[in-house]
């Protein structure tokens, strides 16, 4: 079941970060920390990979929220979508170990922005996932341009650079599954 309740406090405790001036920019990182949970365990007692996936969108929410574009969402009637993702695992995460999550933009092209977030436990990395993210109007994914205009970052460039240019290509090359 996806973790509402969780999702719920998130937002309201990045607005309460807000509301004592502890916003972030695009260019930082948002860092929430949280439990690992019986219902976050599988039968191996180890946080389920499927459930880190679910608990990165507390970490976006997190960052949309303190960063304003949260704000926007809610203003400009946008949506947000993930349209690829990557991830690596190194350690385990074990129930009710504390885990810190962190959240940064690490590219932006003209549709696309691209977040790398990582899960962290007694200051080692636990997984690490690259997403390709979107805003949506109506449906469609609209140019990251108004975005930016949007949080007033018109002139901030981003562009996929390393790995996540590597990515991107090697994404782009891989064939759907044959239909039928």
């Amino acid at each position: 079941m996806y973790p509402f309740i969780r999702y719920a406090s998130t937002i309201a405790h990045a607005a309460l970060q807000v509301k004592k001036g502890q916003t972030l920019t695009l260019k930082e990182t948002s860092e929430i920390q949280f439990r690992c949970r019986l219902t976050d365990i599988d039968n191996f007692l180890e946080m389920n990979n499927g459930r880190v996936f679910t608990l990165y969108d507390l970490g976006r929410i997190d960052f949309a929220v303190r960063t304003g574009l949260g704000k926007q969402l809610l203003k400009q009637r946008w949506g947000l979508v993930v349209a690829g993702s990557t991830i690596q695992y190194r350690k385990r995460i074990r129930a009710f170990e504390k885990v810190t999550l962190k959240t940064k933009i690490i590219a932006i092209d003209t549709r696309w922005m691209y977040i790398e977030q990582s899960m962290w436990v007694k200051g080692k990395p636990c997984s690490s996932a690259i997403l390709r993210t979107g805003v949506t109007k109506g449906g469609r994914v609209i140019d990251t341009s108004k975005v930016l205009a949007a949080l007033g970052q018109s002139d901030w460039k981003l562009p996929p650079t390393g790995y996540v240019a590597e990515w991107i290509k090697s994404d782009a090359d891989r064939p759907w599954p044959p239909v039928g």
